[in-house]
């Protein structure tokens, strides 16, 4: 893309309103416009990593055998009625009547709607293990909306339901989810550390918040600090396997890590004093097992193999796909701008111009832009005739990844400026190696 034909409405100075990084970085880099309080229209800059984080979560989940479907999002009341969740919901929850008279609302989440789904389709045990995911906007009507897309009234959010026999297969689907969760999270240069927690309206006895350690999270968070030393990587993992699943679960959750609603000092005095550590947390994700909540209150049954009608047991699943954005730029930012992970940057790399006019620099950048199109990646090229200075701002504050600057001098030498956003160290190349080398960062992403 050039930059030139590109919409991108970055701001110079800071928003008055914004009161965290990730809100004022977001609205500075033209990504974002409110419309409402707590409600945005999404601009290209963001709708596009809103996409690169919506697509990892897709192939996340289909890596792990989840179905996607597609829900609406207004429902019955009545369905609520039947779970028995209309009235005790609270304030957060969207209601309104149709044209004739009937309640409505506001998808907050799913529950109901997916179980109302299963119990019409699904009658064997046969038909199980099932889980089905959506990704779609939701509403809730918080009462004092901020911090951006952090705490917004809309949000968009992958929301998952798994069916199962016993008690023993949905907790192995519980296991399923943690193991594909922090996949998710590693593959967009995040460390989201699984933390027990309060279930909330959602229900049930076993859920994990899964928090990323940021000064201006909404969450008090007390945690041993050896679980900051654990990685996913690259480990392939059988997720039909359930013991490999019990593994993973046990390494990542067996030392101390709670939020503020579930700490308990007695326990957290036990970690070593030099290890306890207590900060704030941004919530990206929760898992939840609530057993028979939902499918005892609607009549979710299934006949067993002994011809019995039993209900299925359930977990919900839920990563916030929108406020990823805003946690990714609290943990990677500096004083310029975003500083984007390669896994959900926008575009690939940039490519300065620092003499736009000039024919063997327009030249030079123009093949530059057709090799790395040719090879599958995304560059963004600013071509428009502005100050060296004002380009290097730009691309500073939307942080793309890897810089390439093509420049006259640099030219005559045979070379353009390899600059890497995160650390700030340029490298002097060929055009051609500066190519091969952006691939090689991105091959296999």
């Amino acid at each position: 893309m050039r930059l030139s034909r590109y919409f991108l409405p970055v701001l110079k100075e800071n928003p008055a309103e914004a009161q965290i990084v990730s809100h004022r970085l977001m609205l500075r880099a033209g990504m974002i416009k409110q419309a409402a309080a707590g409600i945005y229209s999404w601009l290209p800059l963001g709708f596009k990593v809103l996409r690169k984080i919506e697509n990892i979560v897709h192939e996340e989940q289909a890596r792990a055998g989840h179905i996607p479907i597609q829900m609406p999002i207004l429902q019955s009341a009545d369905l609520w009625r039947e779970s028995g969740r209309y009235e005790a919901y609270g304030e957060e929850m969207l209601r309104m009547k149709d044209r004739h008279g009937r309640d409505m609302l506001y998808t907050p989440t799913a529950e109901e709607l997916v179980t109302d789904i299963f119990r019409a389709h699904v009658g064997s045990y046969k038909d199980l293990p099932l889980t089905l995911y959506q990704i779609q906007w939701k509403f809730r009507d918080e009462i004092r909306p901020r911090f951006g897309v952090m705490r917004g009234r809309e949000f968009y959010m992958k929301d998952g339901y798994n069916f199962d026999l016993t008690q023993e297969d949905a907790l192995h689907a519980y296991n399923r989810h943690l193991v594909s969760y922090l996949r998710t999270y590693e593959r967009m240069g995040l460390q989201a550390i699984p933390m027990r927690a309060d279930s909330g309206p959602i229900g049930g006895d076993d859920t994990h918040e899964f928090l990323v350690l940021a000064e201006t999270g909404e969450s008090e968070v007390f945690y041993d600090s050896q679980i900051t030393d654990l990685k996913f990587g690259d480990r392939e993992i059988d997720y039909d396997d359930r013991a490999a699943c019990q593994a993973v679960l046990e390494e990542f959750t067996s030392r101390y890590a709670r939020t503020d609603e579930t700490h308990d000092e007695a326990k957290f005095s036990e970690v070593p004093e030099e290890r306890r550590r207590t900060a704030r947390g941004i919530e990206v994700g929760q898992i939840f097992y609530f057993g028979t909540k939902y499918s005892d209150a609607m009549g979710a049954t299934v006949t067993d193999d002994s011809g019995n009608q039993v209900p299925v047991h359930m977990g919900s699943h839920g990563i916030g796909v929108s406020r990823l954005l805003g946690a990714i730029i609290e943990a990677s930012h500096d004083d310029k701008g975003i500083i984007w992970p390669e896994g959900v940057t926008p575009f690939h790399c940039g490519i300065v111009n620092l003499k736009q006019g000039d024919e063997e620099a327009d030249g030079a950048c123009q093949a530059l832009y057709d090799s790395l199109t040719a090879l599958g990646l995304d560059p963004l090229y600013d071509d428009r005739n502005e100050r060296a200075g004002a380009k290097f701002a730009t691309m500073d504050l939307i942080g793309l990844p890897w810089r390439i600057t093509v420049g006259p001098r640099g030219l005559k030498n045979g070379v353009v400026e390899l600059t890497s956003r995160r650390t700030g160290e340029s490298e002097e190349l060929p055009p051609e190696e500066a190519v091969k080398r952006v691939a090689a960062i991105y091959a296999g992403r």
